[in-house]
């Protein structure tokens, strides 16, 4: 009776030495991980206990080159029909940009071919595709050969290893290159705000740099805090050679410019692109990036695009192609900007959304809680203005009746007239919110009116909280409700709004903080203010999508007053007030800090954060940018996978490279800690982070010894064999430095099997150690 396995049983057992029979080595087999997703229970965030597990195969052209993904095998139990799980894994593989799915039961397997949009029918797994004739055939449906001059930016590698970029980021990444390699020239891509655009444009500029395709490149985005903070990812990749224009310097002497269509001269039809055309001339950029390309390519603008013709032109939008909420009227505008898009740079060529981001576990919970105002429904008429003490928006003075309108709608208050009656009883209404899910001291954007909206919104909120404070013998920690807008100069403050815990709570803004800022402690998004615009209202409500791990943020609320989340359609679930919590956040986050290695590492249930050196003093980093850092000096030290296997057998030559990274040991095995791989190897630690293999610990590193490499084995003599054989037991014990302690050779077990004399029989043992180790860690 054959056993039945697991979904991972099938794997190790049956698809994993299938696979390896047909060629395919670890550095082609990758398992891309999401985190845990997150859900909202009783109105507070929890992770799933587990993320999904996509089994990518990669094809490459020699050991210097970045491996280039194109098959999905979605695995099921082996007592199940090997298409049980083709359907799922054609979704992942639109996620994953990969045109071949397989699906298997670990016997025989099934072929989905998206190219082709055929099924075929099912083959014994010992049939399944090489990575030749995967490599082949994916040649042969693209149109180019992964050799030819045009594909050099496909297969460059990572700057920093494989362990900076999440999985949609390098499908994003992957899709764009592969129509720049089929010669198209206008790319759109589609991706949720808070999920790394940036991140994308970078590493996509870095890869056809790095291949010798960029000239020039141009990076536009809308206002000088976003000009900043693409500066900064910029110049973490290209360093120098990445540099902010602005109207004093048109920096040509560096390859990427980072600019404002404000500096530019193209932010809006009254302007006449005059920096722009006195310092750029026609064709002077090779590449272009598009930040936040919703705001269409038909103003003045465009003139950036028209004047150079023979540019790579990407698009990067957070806006989706559709929307199912709001009426036609409404998105009638957004729809027309969509339509041109579309037009010019065609249909996106990647696509990831929130709710996808949300599921992986990569952005945060959305919580939206819908208040209804009488007033808003009803409106004003003449007979209300006195009893509402109605005033003129502009003038502040108050509306006599003879020179009111008969009537004024919801979306007329404090954009013609202030309503301070209302405005301070949406103010105790939110007040009396953020009581019930932690306290006053939540970060929080609140978007108004206007400007004189946005200034009586900040002083009741001031008022609120030093009553609450005065109330409740707690000092008031200031300023709390600041108004951040383009008037008074709101920039400056949104650094205080991001990075401060102790002041600067809420910000009531108008426009400032729409796009592109990123506030990732953001809690609350809240709307005051009349939204009409599909593409608007996304780009509002993404300013809270970010995950922030060390005050343990994993979900954001959206409070809407205004009706506005009618915009997101009818299937978009909404409650009418957040379940009560009693903590505030930073005491909600139960955070504790553990020793580890010498390092203070804090953890909360959102995740794990290291206190280390970041520049000249301490800082704190996640896991992610920790392995980044050991990532980026890996592939700086060891080219190749092949590079540090080498390295890694040679106990010396180990000891060198572990010396120049991060830290030393201890980050090493900090990460082995933190990444619960306490049962692996460090070079499996370092063949994830900088390599993208997937790891395998110790005790299936010694079963793949044997099964793999069974015809080595025994073609030794029995007793070196048997020697052998107990030597690998002790590494999966301890490691590759038990296999190099002289004293294992009188081990009881060793010593029986034949010890140090069988390994003599065939000259050093030093050599056949080697060639164990070899083996081991090429299993």
């Amino acid at each position: 009776m054959i056993d039945i396995l697991s979904e991972s049983d099938t794997r190790a057992k049956l698809i994993d030495p299938a696979l390896h029979r047909r060629g395919w080595t670890e550095d082609l087999i990758r398992r891309e991980e999401t985190d845990c997703g997150i859900d909202i229970l009783n109105g507070k965030p929890r992770r799933r206990e587990r993320g999904r597990i996509d089994y990518l195969l990669r094809v490459r052209i020699n050991i210097s080159t970045q491996p280039l993904a194109v098959a999905l095998i979605e695995a099921k139990k082996s007592n199940e029909p090997p298409d049980k799980g083709l359907e799922q894994g054609k979704k992942y593989a639109r996620l994953n940009n990969v045109p071949f799915v397989y699906s298997s039961n670990g016997y025989l397997f099934i072929e989905y071919n998206n190219f082709t949009g055929l099924t075929y029918k099912p083959r014994p797994i010992d049939e399944f595709p090489t990575p030749f004739e995967l490599r082949k055939n994916y040649e042969k449906r693209m149109g180019i050969s992964l050799e030819e001059e045009k594909a050099k930016p496909l297969i460059a590698a990572y700057p920093g290893g494989e362990v900076s970029r999440r999985y949609y980021q390098d499908a994003a990444i992957r899709s764009a290159l592969e129509k720049i390699a089929l010669g198209e020239k206008r790319i759109l891509l589609f991706l949720a705000t808070g999920s790394g655009k940036t991140f994308i444009a970078v590493h996509l500029l870095k890869k056809i740099a790095d291949a010798g395709g960029l000239r020039h490149a141009l990076f536009v985005c809308d206002r000088d805090e976003l000009r900043t903070q693409g500066l900064g990812h910029f110049q973490s990749i290209f360093g120098a050679d990445a540099a902010e224009v602005d109207t004093l310097n048109p920096q040509k002497n560096a390859r990427i410019l980072i600019a404002t269509y404000q500096t530019l001269n193209v932010a809006g039809e009254d302007e006449d692109a005059r920096f722009f055309l006195e310092n750029y001339p026609e064709n002077y950029f090779s590449h272009i990036v598009i930040d936040e390309c919703h705001r269409s390519a038909w103003g003045k603008w465009s003139i950036i695009l028209k004047r150079n013709p023979l540019a790579i032109q990407i698009g990067l939008t957070a806006t989706p192609r559709s929307w199912e909420g709001g009426t036609r009227e409404e998105r009638i505008n957004d729809e027309e900007i969509t339509a041109n898009n579309l037009k010019y740079f065609g249909k996106p060529v990647y696509e990831y959304d929130m709710a996808q981001g949300i599921e992986d576990g990569y952005l945060p919970a959305c919580e939206v809680i819908r208040r209804i105002t009488d007033l808003d429904e009803k409106g004003v008429t003449r007979n209300d203005l006195e009893r509402l003490g109605v005033k003129d928006a502009i003038t502040g003075m108050k509306i006599k009746v003879a020179e009111a309108r008969n009537n004024y709608e919801a979306t007329s208050f404090e954009n013609l007239i202030q309503l301070p009656d209302r405005v301070r009883a949406w103010c105790e209404d939110f007040f009396g919110m953020l009581l019930r899910t932690g306290g006053p001291h939540q970060k929080t954007v609140i978007f108004c009116v206007r400007d004189t909206h946005a200034d009586a919104v900040s002083a009741e909120m001031n008022n609120l909280y030093a009553n609450w404070c005065a109330e409740n013998k707690q000092k008031r920690q200031e300023p709390y409700a600041f108004k951040c807008t383009a008037s008074v100069g709101g920039s400056q403050y949104i650094a205080d709004l991001r990075g401060s815990e102790r002041s600067h709570f809420i910000a009531t803004t108008v426009d400032l903080i729409t796009t592109g800022v990123d506030v990732p402690i953001l809690r609350n998004v809240v709307f005051f203010k009349y939204v009409n615009s599909p593409i608007a209202f996304q780009q509002m409500m993404g300013r809270g999508s970010r995950i922030h791990l060390p005050t343990n943020k994993l979900m954001f609320r959206v409070y809407d007053y205004t009706n506005a989340t009618r915009l997101l359609g009818e299937d978009f679930a909404s409650h009418p007030s957040p379940t009560q919590e009693t903590k505030e956040p930073r005491e909600e986050r139960k955070e504790k800090i553990v020793r580890v290695e010498g390092f203070d590492v804090h953890i909360n249930p959102a995740g794990t954060y290291i206190v280390t050196k970041v520049g000249d003093k301490l800082g704190m980093v996640t896991i992610e940018e920790y392995s980044q850092s050991i990532a980026v000096n890996l592939t700086k030290e060891v080219g190749t996978i092949d590079k540090l296997r080498e390295l890694w057998i040679d106990p010396k030559k180990r000891n060198i490279l572990i010396n120049l990274l991060p830290d030393d040991g201890r980050g090493l095995r900090l990460l082995r800690e933190l990444l619960k791989r306490q049962s692996y190897d460090l070079y499996d630690i370092l063949a994830e982070i900088g390599f993208g293999i997937g790891p395998k610990d110790r005790c299936e590193r010694v079963d793949a010894l044997q099964y793999k490499h069974w015809e080595w084995l025994y073609a030794l003599p029995e007793k070196t064999r048997a020697t052998l054989v107990a030597l690998s037991k002790h590494f999966e014990k301890g490691g590759i430095e038990e296999l190099e302690n002289p004293y294992v050779f009188n081990s009881p077990d060793v010593t029986r099997a034949g010890g140090l004399e069988a390994l003599k029989i065939l000259g050093k043992p030093k050599d056949i150690i080697n060639e164990t180790k070899k083996r081991l860690f090429a299993a």
